[in-house]
């Protein structure tokens, strides 16, 4: 498929039922097609409580290795420097119930908080699985009960909704694949 990115997502977000329809009309992002790479996150707005938590608070984006190599966190910190965080270090439970203005100091500070939030190691890994009547990638965290799966929009981009045990509404977001 090679239909345009900003024709396929809406550039100021969208709701719910918009986000699942354009899900749920694209196609499958095999693992094949997303193992090798740096990707590139931003939120797709839907009114979740999380809107806004990862881009106030660093997020960069994935990188994904090999199927069992994945960090599923990178982080940008104030000088642009790219690390991979642990999930267990991110207090994830508090996406969503504070303000998301309050973790631009957070942002701000990562430099610092980097030493006890960063990982070597991978600690997701990537698995063809069946959503929404779909085989797609998914991506499942090790150590947290949140899996992401993902549709492709193009050669480039993926859609993902994170699913995560106690989350009321999935997360949408748009991977974009570094031009490296």
């Amino acid at each position: 498929m090679s239909q345009s990115t900003e024709s396929t997502l809406p550039q100021d977000g969208c709701t719910p039922a918009e986000a699942w329809a354009i899900f749920d009309g694209l196609p499958a992002a095999r693992v094949r097609d997303v193992v090798v790479g740096r990707w590139r996150g931003a939120e797709l707005p839907t009114g979740h409580p999380m809107d806004g938590s990862l881009t106030e608070s660093g997020w960069y984006g994935k990188q994904f290795d090999g199927p069992d190599d994945v960090h599923p966190l990178l982080f940008s910190d104030e000088r642009g420097d790219i690390f991979a965080v642990d999930p267990r270090r991110v207090p994830l439970s508090l996406a969503g119930k504070l303000p998301a203005h309050w973790l631009r100091p957070v942002r701000n500070r990562l430099r610092l908080l980097a030493p006890a939030l960063r990982t070597g190691k991978p600690t997701a890994r990537l698995r063809d699985i069946e959503y929404r009547g779909v085989v797609s990638a998914a991506m499942i965290y090790d150590h947290l009960p949140i899996v992401d799966h993902f549709r492709r929009v193009d050669e480039t981009t993926l859609l993902g909704v994170m699913d995560m045990r106690g989350l009321a509404e999935p997360y949408f977001f748009v991977l974009r694949r570094d031009q490296a």
